[in-house]
């Protein structure tokens, strides 16, 4: 049998399905918020909070989030998050019990917002929404210029349970290569603060494939973070993408540096596994001995999401929605100024429906990407169908190229160390046709 070609191994991060690039505005009349949540079980949501603000925008950086925050503009803001949030609560209605089982504020940087703000945002999430924020795991982004030690002191007394900081480097050339401001010593202080701030867990987020980046130079800013034995570490590929400081300066991807940053992945998973971390996905890894993050109730393949903000999406089973999307700063400034003007949140204007089909490929493909694998009877009992007739070309596709695990216990459906690997290329691999089409259709603004 003749092996199949392989796809690059870096086309995207797959951390939602559908991609938010498949959304489009909803037709008229948009669908309500109320109708959308009045069947869904709502006893195990996850809870998302935007901040989309930013001291400085990262050359690799294509997120939501604008520099910045002129005139007041985080006071407006949350006004328009408070707006918001009492409009979803309205909606999800009081006829069955309404609970959540994980709360995140993510961004931008959350910590941009002073102390003051902060606790404003932790209000919102317990006084609007009802989220318990200390009986649940919440976590936060953060950056070292804005883990100073009054917003750290707040999050902890307000429940944070992780602080998740985007270090990228801790070479200052590889830092000031991915157009990202920092020197060493403000790094290595904020991390004290963290450390001082008593949130039990710490994830520092690298980024290896940046120009001049070695092995060498890689493995000491591995060996600079895990001197902070960090709970968890993300290791990410760096990416050039489309209106980013990097995409408007450097070339497109081709496979030498594919081949590049699949040997930096393995030296730097093979230095964490040596040093007692655990592999929980082609990024993820947390310390065999650290406390566990995550609710037992809650799964993302299964329990819909509220997200707060003008980056944040929402899932139920049949709708993805959100707000519109760019990377261009000028219309992300405009989308944000749109967003403090709205005054009527009850209805979904921007997403796309889920069916059972695309159902079925959101449940592989996020239950696939983790280490742990999936188990085939969770699959069949939800649709019943088995993954493998579903979706026999795919499967059989990675089998051949070698990236399902054929030492999985029967019944589980793994990767292999290579497939988790060659995670990037297998998400995209599992897209339907449809939403491809919807996404290269997209234009990025």
């Amino acid at each position: 049998m003749t092996r199949p070609e392989a796809p690059r191994p870096y086309q995207s991060y797959v951390y939602a399905y559908p991609h938010k690039t498949a959304y489009r505005s909803l037709p008229d009349p948009a669908p309500r918020l109320d109708g959308l949540w009045a069947r869904e079980p709502k006893d195990a949501l996850s809870l998302y909070a935007h901040i989309p603000f930013c001291e400085v925008r990262c050359g690799f950086c294509n997120l939501f989030t604008r520099i910045g925050a002129p005139d007041e503009l985080t006071t407006r803001y949350l006004d328009a998050l408070d707006r918001q949030a009492s409009a979803v609560r309205e909606a999800l209605g009081d006829d069955s019990p309404v609970r959540f089982a994980t709360a995140a504020f993510g961004g931008g940087t959350p910590t941009f917002l002073t102390a003051g703000e902060l606790e404003r945002l932790c209000d919102i999430a317990e006084k609007r929404m009802g989220a318990d924020l200390r009986a649940v795991p919440l976590s936060v982004e953060t950056s070292p210029a804005t883990a100073t030690a009054d917003r750290l002191a707040v999050l902890a007394e307000r429940g944070a349970t992780r602080l998740s900081i985007g270090v990228q480097s801790f070479v200052e050339a590889e830092a000031r290569a991915a157009v990202r401001p920092q020197r060493r010593a403000d790094v290595e202080a904020a991390l004290g603060r963290i450390r001082d701030s008593g949130v039990p867990v710490l994830n520092i987020d690298l980024i290896y494939g940046i120009d001049g980046q070695t092995a060498e130079s890689w493995r000491r800013s591995l060996d600079a973070a895990l001197a902070w034995r960090p709970e968890e570490l993300y290791l990410y590929p760096l990416y050039v993408r489309p209106l980013t400081g990097l995409g408007r300066l450097s070339p497109q991807s081709d496979r030498d540096w594919d081949e590049q940053r699949l040997g930096l992945y393995r030296h730097g998973r093979d230095h964490l596994l040596d040093r007692g971390y655990e592999q929980l996905s082609m990024r993820m890894f947390r310390r065999a001995d650290a406390p566990p993050q995550g609710s037992d109730d809650y799964a993302c393949q299964t329990d819909g999401m509220i997200g707060l903000g003008c980056g944040a999406r929402s899932y139920t089973s049949a709708l993805h929605y959100s707000f519109d999307y760019a990377v261009d700063m000028r219309e992300i400034r405009s989308i944000i100024d749109t967003y403090t003007r709205t005054e009527d949140f009850g209805r979904a204007r921007v997403g796309r429906w889920v069916d059972a089909a695309e159902a079925r490929r959101r449940h592989l493909l996020q239950s696939l990407l983790q280490a742990a694998g999936m188990p085939v009877v969770e699959y069949t009992e939800r649709f019943g169908s088995s993954p493998y007739a579903d979706f026999p070309e795919e499967l059989g596709r990675f089998t051949a190229l070698g990236w399902l695990d054929p030492e999985a216990p029967d019944g589980l459906l793994r990767l292999s160390a290579e497939g988790l690997a060659h995670s990037d290329g297998i998400g995209p691999a599992l897209f339907s046709p449809a939403v491809r089409a919807a996404m290269s259709a997209y234009e990025p603004k």
